[in-house]
């Protein structure tokens, strides 16, 4: 079943679909960070650990495009030494997103991300968080050795 569903999220890239278009609408009046009821792709967020429990939530993260821009300098030299343009970052976009959905969420521990759309302004990852303190997740043996959580008696 899961295969079918990554090949419907395939086809829905590739045929450039109004359906993820109209999404991506939708998308981009919420905020940066939104916490969301389910997963997107199932399929992505079960082979992560997600699974519908209490302790567990989504959060949809939109982080901005574009590579690092840096102030043009004020002393004259030759345009090629400017050190303006092609300056990238050492970190990728799903990180920054990672980084500032546990910032938000800061009692939460990540059990990871994936990618979900991108346009011409922004790109959307989901984030599956897990909370370490939730008595189903502490009671989860599963959840306790990927968070590295003991169990409270």
């Amino acid at each position: 079943m899961r295969g079918y569903m990554a090949l419907a999220w395939n086809n829905l890239w590739k045929l450039n679909s109004h359906e993820l278009k109209s999404k991506a609408i939708l998308w981009r009046s919420e905020q940066a960070i939104h916490r969301i009821e389910r997963p997107s792709r199932l399929d992505k967020a079960r082979r992560l650990g997600y699974k519908a429990k209490q302790g567990i939530i989504m959060v949809r993260a939109r982080v901005g495009r574009g590579g690092m821009r840096k102030q043009r300098p004020v002393a004259g030299r030759r345009p090629k030494h400017l050190g303006v343009v092609h300056i990238k970052q050492g970190v990728s976009m799903r990180h920054v997103a990672e980084r500032r959905v546990l910032k938000r969420f800061p009692n939460m521990e990540s059990l990871g991300s994936y990618y979900l759309h991108k346009d011409g302004r922004f790109l959307w990852y989901e984030v599956i968080l897990a909370d370490p303190n939730h008595p189903s997740i502490a009671a989860d043996k599963e959840f306790r050795q990927r968070l590295g959580v003991s169990r409270k008696n």
